[in-house]
């Protein structure tokens, strides 16, 4: 069974920090890729914000994810699902020799319980939260992890995920890293056009 990491997320633009965490994760969880799913939208998300076209978003991903054991996919627009526990429902159908673990970031694990169906979600998957800097305590008192507290496994057991008992969710502490999305746009709003004339997959950069 080849085993999976999970980062869903816009990738508005994908940057090194995104890099970093998706290496960190595949030592800490002994993976053999990181799938990073870039999200056509996000129903938590204004869609008046600043997202830049999904086309350009998905290229600065590719771009970043180049020379490392990371996928690109736009499974989410192919299978036009447009939440999180509709796409890990479907993943095991399409993908019966992967098993998954999905990554996320504290401040997600905050804000968790806002996702629909979040229990579904960690009942189908465990669950690995990256710490980050600032949110730790709203992600400690959130409600998901409420619930979730007697679930969490000790981080040294981090590589027998795929052994565990679900829910299951593990919290993982990596060096941080301060770059942000948010000041790469306030930087440079038309980030995006650097990537307008790339050429791009309808699922992977290299298919499975």
């Amino acid at each position: 069974m080849t085993r999976i990491g999970l980062m869903g997320g816009s990738f508005n633009p994908a940057h090194r920090g995104h890099r970093r965490i998706a290496l960190q994760a595949i030592r800490a969880l002994a993976l053999d890729e990181v799938w990073w799913i870039v999200s056509p939208g996000n129903p938590l998300k204004d869609a008046a914000t600043d997202m830049a076209p999904f086309a350009a978003r998905v290229a600065s991903a590719q771009a970043m994810a180049r020379r490392a054991t990371i996928r690109v996919s736009t499974i989410e627009r192919r299978l036009k699902t447009r939440y999180t526990v509709d796409l890990i429902a479907k993943l095991p159908q399409l993908y019966p020799k992967k098993r998954f673990i999905w990554i996320m970031g504290g401040d997600n694990l905050a804000g968790f319980h806002q996702w629909r169906r979040w229990r579904d979600i960690a009942r189908e998957v465990p669950i690995a939260v990256i710490a980050r800097p600032g949110y730790e305590g709203d992600a400690r008192a959130s409600p998901a992890m409420g619930w979730l507290r007697r679930s969490v496994r000790p981080a040294r057991q981090a590589k027998q995920w795929d052994e565990w008992r679900l829910p299951a969710l593990v919290l993982l502490r990596f060096r941080p890293d301060q770059t942000s999305a948010t000041r790469i746009r306030a930087a440079d709003p038309a980030w995006h056009r650097r990537f307008s004339n790339e050429r791009r997959p309808s699922h992977f950069t290299a298919r499975l």
